[in-house]
């Protein structure tokens, strides 16, 4: 009698190519489908047999994962882990992973390129003075900072903040950086000293700093992190950049403060819902400039966020334990 095939299931493949992914399940003894959606429900009915849920950007509820009975591992394409209740995997002992690190280089690299492109003007210069004659070398806005006479704040100081805050480093005339989880040990302190980051406080931070970078996860203490109250606190004219996750920042809040010009204006690869309604505060706005959640995006890492995604579920099958569970410590 032919033994019966664990089922690893596909929520959505949107904006990747999942069929290397697909390849490697089918090849491991995996039953693979490929759902094309992220609702709850459909996801709960097309998926109840499933030992395997490969995720994009579908939210992954405590009553989603109660009702998928045989469900072993909620494997992850993203670094960030907010789509999925993990307290719910915990008590169901279910495993989460992620793809850690495979993206540190490409969204350190389009922070410091939004930072670069908005500091330097180059929407107002490319859509307006190149394309209308009358306003060819015009200064009609404020002239752009030095930035070697500026500081740079990095707000979390994981992978991708260290990786930015090192390429940042010539540029700038002083870098901060906020994590409250990182050790205060001697290597940490070695790390930050190498790459010119003296470690403050938050309210130092947004006191100090004229060009702020997000690079922390979306938890419930971070969530707004960015609202009316720390902006208030910024210098007049700063500049906040984010590529992590929209919710870190009240986009109301964000919204009127470059209005007002208390900020110079915002670049975003990230919003707090993707895609944007045509109401989303923050667009259409002339000094907020958004990428489409594309900061991780590259020729190597569309191929690796889809290897490591299935991998997690292959070597689980193999191994009882995947490759880069996050929560090793309350599964099994």
């Amino acid at each position: 009698m032919s033994r019966i095939k664990p089922v690893a299931v596909y929520t959505e493949s949107s904006d990747v190519d999942v069929r290397s992914g697909v390849a490697l399940l089918e090849k491991a003894g995996f039953h693979v489908r490929l759902l094309d959606t992220r609702d709850s429900d459909k996801i709960v009915t097309e998926a109840l047999d499933a030992e395997v849920l490969l995720v994009g950007y579908a939210q992954i509820t405590r009553s989603m994962i109660e009702h998928l009975p045989n469900l072993r591992l909620i494997s992850l394409m993203s670094m960030g882990t907010d789509n999925v209740d993990l307290s719910a995997a915990r008590d169901n002992d279910v495993w989460v992973t992620n793809v850690p690190g495979v993206a540190t280089e490409e969204v350190a690299t389009h922070a410091l390129a939004l930072l670069l492109y908005s500091v330097r003007q180059l929407g107002y210069y490319t859509t307006t003075s190149v394309a209308n004659a009358e306003k060819w070398n015009s200064r009609e806005v404020p002239a752009p900072l030095r930035l070697s006479e500026q500081t740079l704040g990095v707000v979390g100081l994981g992978r991708i903040g260290l990786k930015f805050a090192e390429m940042a480093k010539p540029l700038f005339g002083r870098i901060v950086g906020y994590d409250p989880l990182l050790p205060d040990s001697d290597g940490v302190q070695a790390i930050l000293a190498e790459r010119g980051i003296e470690r403050v406080g938050l309210d130092q931070a947004r006191q100090e700093t004229n060009v702020l970078s997000l690079h922390v996860p979306l938890t419930v203490e971070t969530e707004h992190l960015i609202d009316a109250e720390f902006i208030n606190e910024m210098p007049d004219g700063a500049l906040v950049i984010n590529v992590s996750r929209g919710s870190l920042i009240d986009s109301e809040a964000l919204a009127q403060a470059v209005i007002s010009g208390k900020l110079s204006g915002a670049a975003l690869d990230v919003l707090d819902g993707e895609p944007p309604s045509d109401q989303h505060p923050l667009l259409n706005l002339e000094r907020v400039v958004i990428t489409p959640h594309v900061a991780y995006y590259s020729e190597r890492t569309k191929a690796e966020y889809v290897r490591i995604q299935a991998q997690n579920a292959v070597t689980l099958l193999e191994s009882g334990k995947p490759d880069v569970p996050v929560n090793e410590d309350q599964v099994g």
